[in-house]
């Protein structure tokens, strides 16, 4: 089944033999794709089924359409990519996947964030993987596979040498299995995504960020990771500032939703410093202050040329601090994307910002600000710009439709027909 046509007709064969009703959003999509081949030509198919979508269903899938997607998708040539998030898939859901995992060779992505799976889903699906050399890409945001599916995949990167992406945020994984994560890493020489945010942390030593930070000392491979809700101060931001200054693979680092402040914010500026490959960097619901935002703001001014997007909201940073930050931008010519909102916006850090997207050296969709006039005062108003916007969800119409989203009609009139290729991870 190298084509739409062969892949919808076994869909149609697989349900006829199991005496089942094929589902009316999986035909929906996979009509959707004939119509799409009759006018350009493609080689494979992202095959989108995600439950939140409610101009495409009103219905989420369940287990037993895990079984007919398996059997039609088994030997298939022609899909090369699932998203099924949200829906109402649980661990018997996840045998089947984990099945297909195991036999199909053209699988590279699947997603199967916000489902209902558990800990025994999660080991199938690591299991799965022990044997696999097609899948780069596993997302299991939001799917409580706890303390054993955590070790489970700790376990299966010791040998899979095909995941370059892993995403167990908001799995309730406890320290013993983000400790494990970080520990196979250190040998691990294929991941280079990694989002473990949210562990269920009961101690206050911060074990676990020493953890990654000295696996980031000696890892090379690993250019993003997640570590959001680890409750880190700023003794964590010290080590991992400490061991990323020599490390030349890192290229995203997420610390936001922590307890980092400005003495934090100084050693993690020291890496600017170093130019290091870091280009995303977000700080955002941290302690910076003006301090801390002034330390990050010396570094881009003096040092940094790499730095592309910087995340700093709500972080309680006032005039000084803000304005710091927009007089290094006036300096600082790598730094493309800033988000400020949630800080103090008075009217000198407003007058400054608004300067700066006047002048073109931040464009409106590279932040998420806008400036306007009242009364002859500058003001400032958040847009829905955030560095993250398509994670969990993404329109189906207008100028910000992402590649891998269907798109729909506008139901209130007109659309725009623009579509941006924007990165999901």
């Amino acid at each position: 089944m190298s084509d739409i046509h062969s892949t919808a007709y076994r869909y149609d064969a697989v349900c006829t033999e199991l005496g089942v009703t094929p589902n009316p959003y999986v035909v929906k999509m996979l009509e959707k794709e004939k119509e799409e081949t009759m006018f350009e030509f493609k080689e494979n198919m992202h095959l989108y089924l995600a439950g939140n979508n409610q101009l495409l269903t009103d219905k989420r899938l369940v287990d037993q359409d895990m079984v007919a997607l398996y059997k039609t998708l088994q030997n298939n040539l022609y899909v090369t990519s699932i998203d099924l998030r949200f829906n109402n898939i649980t661990d018997e859901g996840a045998k089947h996947i984990a099945k297909l995992i195991e036999e199909s060779a053209t699988l590279r992505d699947i997603n199967l964030m916000g489902n209902d799976i558990g800990p025994e889903g999660g080991e199938f699906l690591a299991k799965s993987l022990q044997n696999n050399e097609s899948l780069k890409a596993l997302r299991l945001t939001g799917n409580k596979i706890g303390n054993r599916g955590g070790m489970a995949f700790a376990q299966v990167l010791q040998v899979n040498t095909t995941l370059e992406a892993l995403d167990v945020a908001d799995c309730d994984l406890t320290i013993e299995s983000t400790i494990a994560l970080s520990t196979v890493l250190y040998q691990n020489k294929t991941l280079k995504a990694l989002n473990i945010n949210r562990p269920l942390l009961f101690t206050h030593q911060e074990e676990t960020t020493v953890h990654y930070a000295k696996m980031l000392k000696v890892n090379t491979t690993i250019e993003e990771i997640h570590l959001q809700k680890y409750d880190m101060r700023d003794f964590g931001a010290t080590r991992l500032a400490e061991n990323l200054m020599q490390n030349m693979s890192l290229k995203y680092l997420n610390l936001s939703c922590n307890r980092v402040t400005r003495d934090g914010a100084l050693e993690l500026a020291k890496v600017l410093k170093e130019n290091t490959a870091i280009e995303i960097l977000d700080l955002g619901y941290n302690r910076l202050e003006d301090d801390g935002a002034c330390h990050i703001a010396e570094a881009l001014k003096t040092f940094n040329t790499n730095l592309q997007t910087l995340v700093v909201s709500s972080n309680n940073i006032g005039n000084k601090g803000l304005c710091a930050l927009a007089d290094a931008l006036k300096v600082n010519t790598s730094l493309k994307q800033i988000f400020i909102w949630g800080n103090k916006l008075e009217e000198p850090a407003t007058i400054a910002f608004a300067s700066l997207l006047e002048s073109g050296r931040i464009k409106p969709e590279d932040t998420d600000i806008r400036a306007y006039v009242v009364d002859g005062v500058t003001k400032l108003c958040e847009v829905n710009h955030s560095i993250r916007r398509h994670f969990y969800y993404a329109p189906s119409y207008g100028d910000d439709v992402p590649s891998w989203q269907p798109r729909g009609q506008n139901p209130r009139g007109s659309d725009v027909v623009a579509i941006k290729n924007l990165t999901t991870y």
